[in-house]
């Protein structure tokens, strides 16, 4: 039999749900634990029944009730006293209407202690997992909870291994997944691209007796853990051992129920970020497909104080996807290898000198990243987006040292008969085969191509430009030059003060500039004063868009925005005087009481150049001189203006758009006359119809 004829028969459940009024945003929530239970209660069965067979039918019965838990305890699967001890299943409560709800409360506290929690039967306040008690309570009040379970009674998966059975949730989850309103990713990784994880896992491993460690950290369901497992189990005989964590309750309740029917398997519950259950571990392969575009703020001063030492840089805190990265390099062993599932934020978000640029460059000069797939669109069930896989290994062959390869697979794809979902698209056999064969091959091909890695670095330099006005002329050059009291250099000074003697805008005119009074009728204090009326006044002064005039003794100085300069008017002859392209900054500031001077509100006002910091981007060279040379050249060419250097900042980023752009081909100049021809006629048609 083939286990999926069930699929579409546990689907059907959702049709009472939707009979009782409940959302289908919800029905996910409603047939988790009871999917869950059925697929408990199957395999214990067969756990049961594969004992008898092991031990003999005589030599079963002769067994005392107390070896026998003992031998199942030992199986680490499961217990319950209706299955193991009153030979009665789900199915069989069902046929009691009148004693089945204490039948059923009965049978599910008939549990072990673990199962218990994994299905919510006891919860109250806190962790429920898959919450089965709140589901019971729910299904009461709707008065269907008797009709629920007895579809799903109805489910007999004990003639399935374990394996048929991993397949039908992953099915099943597949659908959650495009009713759920979770984040793109989160909840299911499709059969294909898991199919894809698994062919490049396996083309980096190799037949060994050494167990071979599999991680994931935001493990889900465990879809994407188990599904790459048994994969690779398919293909070698080595020995896998699962790890995964979780801190979705009912996610990680079925991946661990799942677990505990694999022979080796470790599933932990929490927030891998700032509690990793997994701290003294290290792993010969990790994967993830960690949430996109998650928010840490909820637990930002947990990581801001991590200890272990394993974030780097922190990225900012409405995308948690770098931090995730981080953790999983942090726990593969020596020659490890990792396929992360990101969308492309992570490839360009940030400038040069941010955290993701940081953790970008930190990744490249450790050379872990080995190579970045770029997906096709249309591939996850709840998002279009692209997405794209980090390939990581700490075991580069010789040749591959300190090189990327790019792989634009977006185009390998077939068409989905019918859509699900969001997907739409589907990487089949042969082009997954292809996908990795170029990988192994590391080639450059039309949809592939290698590159040093200092290749994805840049140089933003940062450079002070001195403006200047129509004239060439800067009001820096006005400035006298004086000698640094700590250095013993002469610098220019930086501004020149003006005793302002009086400063207008047009409306308004100050000749008071260490106000000690105010106008008691409309305000109560020289502070409120300051803060109502000088301080707004002083804000909204603009030298360059209002005729602002500042007086001194000798002289009136204002901003003539023709030519893009300062002037200098003799208050005496009227003469006047351009003096470069500059600044006019007046300040008011609220002044404490001293012992010589009372309570105050300070005008001033200075005159200083206009400078202005710009960043130019340019490429990087992985010699510093030759890198100098190249930024030198670059703003030789680009900027005619003074200028200083600042700081220079090495970013990185990934843009698959720029490295596979290919430029759209030019018509021929007979094509664009006859274009140009047709629509010059066309608009006297139109022209001529308008106007008759």
């Amino acid at each position: 039999m083939n286990i999926l004829q069930y699929e579409s028969k546990i689907w059907a459940t959702a049709d009472l749900l939707r009979g009782s009024g409940i959302k289908e945003s919800e029905w996910p929530s409603f047939m988790m634990p009871f999917f869950a239970l059925v697929m408990i209660e199957s395999r214990l069965i067969r756990m049961f029944d594969e004992l008898k067979t092991e031990i003999g039918e005589e030599a079963f019965k002769e067994i005392q009730q107390e070896d026998l838990y003992d031998l199942i305890k030992d199986k680490g699967q499961g217990y319950n006293i209706f299955i193991f001890e009153k030979n009665q299943s789900l199915s069989d409560i069902c046929k009691n209407d009148k004693s089945f709800d204490i039948d059923f409360d009965a049978y599910l506290h008939g549990f072990d202690g673990e199962t218990k929690d994994l299905l919510g039967v006891d919860a109250v306040e806190g962790e429920k997992f898959l919450d089965i008690r709140g589901v019971i309570a729910k299904l009461k009040a709707k008065k269907v909870l008797l009709g629920y379970t007895k579809l799903w009674a109805e489910i007999d998966l004990k003639p399935f291994n374990n394996s048929e059975i991993t397949t039908l949730e992953e099915h099943i989850k597949r659908k959650w997944a495009d009713i759920s309103a979770e984040t793109a990713g989160e909840q299911y990784t499709p059969d294909d691209v898991i199919a894809l994880i698994s062919d490049i896992v396996a083309s980096k491993i190799e037949e060994s007796d050494k167990l071979l460690k599999i991680y994931d950290c935001t493990c889900g369901g465990g879809n994407m853990l188990f599904g790459v497992e048994d994969r690779i189990n398919k293909k070698f005989k080595r020995l896998t051992q699962t790890y995964g964590q979780d801190w979705n309750d009912a996610l990680y309740a079925l991946a661990k129920i799942e677990s505990r029917f694999r022979p080796d398997s470790k599933i932990e519950h929490g927030n891998t970020l700032v509690d990793d259950k997994f701290d003294n571990e290290e792993f010969d392969v990790v994967i993830a497909n960690p949430p996109y575009g998650v928010s840490w703020s909820g637990y930002a001063k947990d990581i801001q104080n991590d200890k272990t030492e394993r974030f780097k840089f922190l990225p900012s805190i409405s995308d948690g996807q770098l931090l995730f990265m981080q953790h999983l390099i942090s726990k593969l062993d020596a020659n490890g290898v990792g396929v992360v599932v990101h969308n492309g934020s992570t490839l360009f978000s940030g400038d040069a000198g941010s955290a993701e640029s940081n953790i970008r460059k930190w990744m490249l000069d450790t050379d872990i990243v080995e190579a970045i797939i770029q997906l096709p669109t249309d591939e996850f069930f709840n998002t279009s987006i692209h997405t794209y896989l980090w390939i990581l290994n700490k075991n580069k062959i010789t040749k591959h040292a300190n090189k990327v390869l790019l792989i634009d697979a977006s185009q390998k794809y077939s068409s989905l008969g019918r859509n699900k979902g969001a997907k739409r698209k589907i990487i089949e056999e042969q082009d997954r085969l292809d996908i990795v064969s170029t990988l192994s091959d590391f080639r450059d091909t039309e949809y592939s191509k290698s590159f040093e890695k200092e290749h994805f670095y840049f140089n933003k330099q940062a450079i002070m430009l001195t403006n200047v006005d129509q004239n060439g002329l800067s009001f820096e050059s006005q400035l006298p030059m004086k000698e640094d009291k700590k250095t013993g250099e002469m610098k220019r000074a930086t501004s020149k003060p003006l005793k302002v003697t009086s400063l207008t805008d047009g409306d308004r005119e100050l000749t008071e500039f260490s106000i000690t009074e105010f106008d008691k009728e409309n305000y109560s204090s020289l502070s409120e004063y300051f803060e109502k009326d000088i301080k707004p006044f002083i804000a909204s002064l603009n030298y360059k868009e209002q005729p602002l005039k500042v007086k001194t003794n000798t002289n009136i100085y204002y901003y003539d925005n023709e030519q893009e300069t300062l002037i200098k008017e003799d208050r005496k002859t009227g003469s006047r005087e351009i003096i470069g392209c500059g600044k006019i900054v007046i300040k008011a500031a609220f002044k404490k009481a001293t012992k010589k001077l009372p309570l105050r509100i300070d005008i001033s006002a200075e005159l200083t150049p206009d400078y202005q910091k710009d960043y130019e981007i340019v490429d990087f060279e992985n010699c510093p001189i030759a890198n100098q040379n190249k930024i030198s050249a670059h703003i030789e060419r680009f900027v005619n203006k003074p200028f200083s250097y600042l700081d220079n900042m090495i970013g990185v980023e990934f843009n698959f758009k720029k490295e596979f752009y290919i430029p759209p081909k030019n018509n021929d100049s007979q094509d664009l006359y006859k274009i140009i021809r047709d629509l010059s006629e066309e608009l006297h048609e139109l022209e001529a119809e308008f106007l008759s």
